[in-house]
């Protein structure tokens, strides 16, 4: 007899169904959360030496790095300068989120934490050897 997942039987319908639940509960969870985009071009990205350093200081290397990248593009200097201006503004895009949770009623809560809980529980056990 073919044996399910965790060697256990049933193992592979309680995998799926467990599964399923798991997926379901997260991505009603990561659905329900708001992300909220506090950067721009007067907002500081970041702090250096206790100076604030906004999004278009960030710029200003960057397009100095441009520049020197399109009038030779073996220059080194040029593709660094540029690449940390990237870095540096993606890392200010990041820090400068608001993340936070909708409005929703309790019973949207209770369901999406039924789904991911009771769905990592049926996941667990039919990795369980019976």
């Amino acid at each position: 007899m073919a044996r399910g997942a965790g060697g256990s039987d049933g193992g592979t319908t309680s995998f799926i169904i467990g599964l399923i639940m798991m997926i379901g509960g997260a991505y009603l969870l990561l659905n329900s959360i708001i992300v909220v985009p506090n950067f721009g071009f007067g907002a500081v990205a970041f702090r250096v030496g206790g100076l604030p350093v906004t999004s278009g200081f960030i710029l200003i290397p960057f397009v100095f790095g441009v520049g020197m990248i399109f009038y030779n593009a073996q220059n080194w200097a040029g593709w660094i300068l540029a690449g940390v201006s990237v870095v540096a503004l993606v890392f200010g895009v990041i820090a400068n989120m608001q993340i936070q949770f909708a409005r929703i009623s309790i019973l949207d809560l209770l369901i999406i934490l039924v789904l991911l809980v009771g769905g990592a529980g049926l996941f667990l056990r039919s990795l369980r050897a019976g």
